[in-house]
């Protein structure tokens, strides 16, 4: 590493003004590059850390002090450095597995960096496998499978990830695997429509012009983090062919904006008033986002 990182700690507030019109600058600049292959940037996870023994901070180099709580380190990828220079650190955070213990309920980011994947296997595997024997599965998405068999393969995939077997001699009926999808989505801490992009979401169903909607939903999509967005494309290209199966399995775009409204969006502490009358807007937003998937993804 270059030992030049943190040379004391110098005054940061006299360089911050020039430093963040540069910083603007370069971002507008990154912005082109990284709309080709976008960077999966993940931020650390820091917990206050009692270390046993000696340790040196990963980001200075430096000891160390004290007897407990000496510093911070990071639960999706081990890094350890002092509370004040986890400030400094980039969002470079790299999930390791021995870290990251579960898949159901974890940072959908995080899951995909640890795994090295471009979307959480469990999207894949249960697509892949609705697809192969459910598309004409009358009710599909909308009739619930058991639910101590869908708490199974949770457990399955939280126990062997993508070496869990989810196929029709152990999950006959595909209701089960379309609850285990509708419930990874919504054990997310973070939804799939993020928390910080979902008003940008319902403004856009509110519009009224319907080429001004797509264009605002395709705004609101740019809001999305990479692998939130990689899901959100694979998901509705899946769903876009559930629909071409209507006549099969009853349903339409929006039937499974009904079912997939509440699952992908969430509303950000807003109050029951608001949060009932966003019910109706996240529908439109799955069932605009499902009928137009080959133009917005």
């Amino acid at each position: 590493g270059d030992g030049g990182r943190c040379s004391g700690d110098e005054d940061e507030s006299s360089e911050t003004s020039g430093h963040s019109l540069l910083t603007s600058l370069v971002r507008r600049a990154t912005l082109k590059e990284s709309e080709r292959a976008p960077k999966y940037e993940k931020v650390h996870n820091f917990k206050v850390h009692t270390f046993r023994g000696p340790h040196w901070c990963e980001y200075c180099a430096n000891f160390m002090w004290g007897l407990i709580a000496q510093g911070v380190k990071c639960a999706d990828c081990g890094l350890n450095v002092h509370k004040q220079c986890s400030k400094m650190v980039p969002n470079d955070c790299k999930p390791d597995l021995k870290h990251v213990k579960k898949v159901y309920s974890c940072d959908l980011t995080t899951l995909v960096k640890a795994h090295n994947t471009k979307r959480p296997m469990v999207v894949d595997m249960c697509i892949r496998e609705i697809e192969a024997r459910g598309l004409k599965s009358e009710g599909l998405y909308r009739i619930s499978g058991f639910s101590d068999l869908i708490e199974d393969v949770k457990l399955a995939f939280d126990r062997d990830g993508e070496k869990a077997d989810i196929s029709g001699n152990v999950y006959e009926d595909i209701n089960v695997i379309t609850g285990a999808l509708k419930l990874y989505f919504r054990d997310l801490p973070i939804p799939v429509i993020t928390y910080d992009a979902y008003p940008r979401f319902i403004e856009a169903a509110k519009l009224t012009d319907p080429d001004e909607r797509l264009e605002a939903l395709h705004e609101a999509l740019k809001q999305l983090p990479p692998a939130h967005c990689e899901t959100l494309r694979y998901l509705m290209a899946h769903l876009k062919r559930v629909t071409q199966n209507e006549k099969d399995n009853l349903m339409n775009a929006e039937n499974l904006g009904i079912v997939f409204g509440p699952t992908l969006m969430r509303a950000p502490d807003l109050d029951a008033m608001t949060a009932l009358n966003d019910i109706r807007y996240q529908r439109q937003v799955l069932e605009l986002l499902i009928k137009n998937e080959d133009i917005l993804f």
